[in-house]
């Protein structure tokens, strides 16, 4: 049973017909560009990730990575994998052209990305966080350490992580205990351990560099005390004083080295301060937001990889026989067949796509932040992404987890066995939700910091983005009613926020404490948009006549997006009156009542 990766369709859909990427070829950086060169790039992506990755996807899961107490062996395919990548040039993709790259816009790059997710998320996540630290280091690292380390970072000789969690601190980071000290030769000398650090130890490449955080001897306590340094694995033919302390052992993602490292053991571990002293978790923002991203992508790929295969499987699973069929000598129907089955598939269809869509435009958003051609189109985009993070990290993480969940609900007892890799699938995309920030943290994060007291730019965008698309849909006959439940919906979203904001205003203890019911609730009005542009575009092409396998996959869209409206909106004005009534029940239990 042959089953696709994604759907290329519906790439093409989400790229040319919702947002319009074969307009950035009317920019400067993209002029050389055209349609045929990103399909080019999606078709080498889509290629590798189907010869070099998905062959190993359960084969690592069931022989993941062992740590000798010298070295860490990984499977020889993941080898081969990591370097058909980097000779394809995807870890060099969206750089400049001088510099060695493909000068590949973001929202291509992701596209390609959710290929390499969609095969195998475990392999992929070396080259993932090996773009972002070189994005890092490109943006903040002297002119001398980008010299010595991009490079070979982006043509595969070396690869990156980012060690941030501590054995007592995860997300608190402004309580971190790593500490640098100053050399003489302008250096520092690192002491500390780091955990949960993906792709901290392997054989992949000749060298790793960890952006790590910790603070200088004599820095200002918390948040405003942490500076970023490069610290390489090895330092030429010498090993620098990092050590493989062990490796952890996930339930998912088993082919991602999982590592405890320790810092100093020694005389201290060299490194290298990146940009200004004190000033390394505002630099780290751009790598973990990046990630966040990144993380949800990876989400949405698992998610519909999930659906593919319970897609495949109601095809072709012959059992039972419809409702109201009682002659046990007619054939049993294909599951397809039956009504709730129809169902989970359709949520399932609903969940996946739709956050695929919410990665790819946060990805044009990050696209436009840098290459729009003005600087209040750049600045609009770059404050709607900032806003709307939150919702792009959290709701592909739950709710393409749901889809992976609801597919071996689809396979039955079959969903639960290693013959079939949905469960695989659900593990791998349980890491999700805690991945680069719990629910929790993007929500306080979302409430608490970018939306304040009165909201900032990126909320004021957002609503009037949402509410300019209700007015174009009345304009669209098949489109009309999705509206007016997209218009409820947006105005329960205003005033929860309002209430919200006068709530954490008043306390920002009782405020914030809903804060992850508020999360969703927004996520869902989000999504919602996004599938009601969908709608738009696809009721647009049946009036247009568009017929045969077109006209099927937009009335998919269509009723997906009815699904939505119906369903996932539904349950809003409960939560909501929850919100507005500033709910205590959760606050206000105590510890001995557990």
């Amino acid at each position: 049973m042959a089953v696709p990766l994604l759907s290329e369709r519906d790439i093409d859909f989400l790229l040319y017909e919702l947002l319009d990427t074969q307009a950035l070829t009317q920019r400067p950086r993209y002029a050389e560009h055209d349609r045929e060169v990103f399909a080019g790039a999606l078709a080498t992506a889509r290629a590798i990730a189907t010869d070099c990755f998905a062959p190993h996807y359960q084969k690592a899961d069931a022989h993941e990575p062992t740590f000798d107490g010298e070295r860490v062996h990984l499977l020889e395919e993941t080898r081969q994998a990591w370097d058909a990548f980097a000779q394809a040039g995807f870890l060099a993709a969206h750089h400049d052209a001088e510099d060695g790259g493909l000068q590949l816009p973001e929202v291509v790059l992701r596209a390609c990305m959710a290929y390499f997710n969609a095969a195998n998320v475990a392999t992929t996540a070396y080259s993932f966080l090996t773009i972002g630290a070189a994005n890092l280091i490109k943006s903040f690292a002297s002119d001398e350490l980008r010299e010595r380390f991009l490079p070979a970072m982006l043509d595969g000789r070396c690869s990156g992580t980012m060690a941030l969690t501590e054995p007592g601190q995860g997300s608190a980071l402004g309580d971190l205990r790593s500490s640098a000290r100053v050399a003489a030769d302008g250096s520092f000398r690192l002491f500390g351990q780091k955990m949960f650090i993906s792709g901290g130890d392997h054989d992949l490449t000749e060298n790793i560099v960890h952006m790590v955080l910790a603070r200088i001897e004599g820095a200002p306590a918390g948040v405003k005390g942490i500076s970023l340094f490069l610290v390489p694995k090895w330092l030429g033919e010498q090993r620098n004083d990092v050590a493989l302390a062990g490796l952890l052992h996930k339930m998912g993602h088993r082919n991602t080295t999982s590592t405890v490292l320790s810092f100093g053991e020694r005389d201290g571990a060299i490194g290298y301060l990146v940009g200004e002293a004190n000033q390394g978790l505002n630099y780290m923002f751009q790598m973990m937001n990046e990630a966040r991203i990144g993380v949800a992508l990876a989400a949405a790929s698992l998610g519909y990889q999930s659906f593919n295969h319970a897609l495949a499987y109601a095809r072709e699973r012959p059992q039972g026989r419809l409702p109201g069929n009682k002659d046990p000598l007619q054939p049993q129907v294909r599951i397809i067949e039956h009504a709730d089955v129809r169902r989970m598939l359709l949520q399932q269809k609903v969940y996946a796509e739709g956050s695929l869509a919410l990665c790819l435009y946060a990805s044009s958003l990050a696209e436009d932040a840098h290459t729009a051609p003005s600087s209040p189109q750049r600045h609009a985009a770059a404050e709607l992404l900032d806003l709307l993070t939150p919702m792009v990290k959290s709701w592909p993480s739950r709710y393409a987890t749901q889809a992976s969940d609801l597919g071996i609900q689809v396979l039955g007892g079959a969903g639960y066995t290693r013959e079939y890799p949905l469960e695989q699938l659900y593990r791998d995309n349980r890491l999700n939700p805690i991945h680069e920030g719990t629910e929790g943290i993007q929500a306080i994060d979302l409430l608490g910091r970018k939306l304040g007291p009165r909201g900032g730019d990126g909320y004021r965008l957002f609503i009037e983005r949402v509410r300019a698309d209700l007015l174009r849909a009345a304009a669209n006959g098949r489109c009309i009613s999705l509206a007016k439940q997209l218009d409820v919906a947006l105005s329960t979203l205003e005033e929860v926020t309002h209430s919200l904001q006068l709530q954490v205003a008043k306390d920002a203890g009782a405020g914030l404490s809903n804060a992850s019911a508020y999360l969703d609730l927004f996520g869902r009005v989000l999504v919602g948009w996004l599938w009601l542009r969908m709608a738009m575009i696809a009721g647009q092409a049946l009036e247009d006549g568009t017929h045969g396998s077109d006209a099927d996959f937009y009335q998919g869209k269509l009723q997906a997006a009815r699904y939505f409206m119906d369903w996932e909106l539904a349950g809003l004005a409960g939560t909501a009156r929850l919100l507005l009534d500033g709910n205590r029940v959760s606050l206000d239990m105590h510890d001995a009542w557990y």
